[in-house]
């Protein structure tokens, strides 16, 4: 039975890579995948899935007003064997193409994977990923790890001397060098503190 999960964790900790080597394993046994990522992120020329071990995949672009539920009911009818939908950075989306992804699954019986994160570097939720959490069929969280040794669950923003951003957009496209994963006992002491990261605290 097809199902809505939701694979969440922190920044820097394997969401796209997982989702690549999903979606190859399905192609892998003959079965079809459409990729969707967001339209706003152009840092590699097109709408790309990049990991940061090297793996990348040409996705389907999606803004705000994007019909999930109408373009992969056009493609069934023309992909035979479309089995599985995977859409990265999934905490962009909205409550209503949350609901779109949940129909695909119960209405057109294809699987669908979504990757994202929790909460953004305020600690506040993302507003597609408080209705996966809420909606999805499954949820799977994906573990990274805090330079303390303790699992990362937080993401800092950091500026470029390495300080912590307490302040700004929700939305800021960036890898490592712009965000930390943290665990909670960390992200309260950096906040608290307010002192640039160490080289032993950041990878970058």
């Amino acid at each position: 039975m097809a199902k809505l999960y939701f694979y969440y964790s922190a920044m820097n900790a394997g969401k796209s890579t997982t989702l690549l080597q999903a979606s190859y394993n399905y192609q892998e046994r003959g079965m079809q995948t459409i990729l969707f990522a967001p339209k706003f992120d152009q840092r590699f020329g097109s709408t790309i899935i990049y990991s940061r071990i090297g793996l990348k995949q040409e996705a389907v672009p999606f803004d705000e007003g994007f019909n999930f539920f109408e373009y992969v009911e056009e493609r069934k009818n023309v992909m035979s064997n479309l089995k599985c939908i995977l859409v990265d950075e999934a905490h962009f989306l909205d409550k209503k193409q949350v609901k779109e992804l949940s129909d695909i699954a119960t209405e057109l019986g294809i699987a669908v994977l979504c990757y994202g994160l929790r909460s953004d570097f305020l600690a506040e939720p993302f507003e597609g990923s408080k209705y996966l959490l809420a909606w999805a069929e499954e949820l799977l969280e994906i573990k990274t790890i805090c330079h303390c040794g303790r699992k990362g669950i937080m993401n800092m923003r950091i500026d470029q001397d390495g300080n912590p951003v307490t302040e700004g957009a929700q939305v800021q496209i960036g890898g490592n060098e712009s965000y930390v994963s943290l665990c909670m006992k960390c992200y309260k002491n950096k906040v608290k503190e307010f002192k640039p990261f160490t080289k032993e605290e950041v990878t970058l």
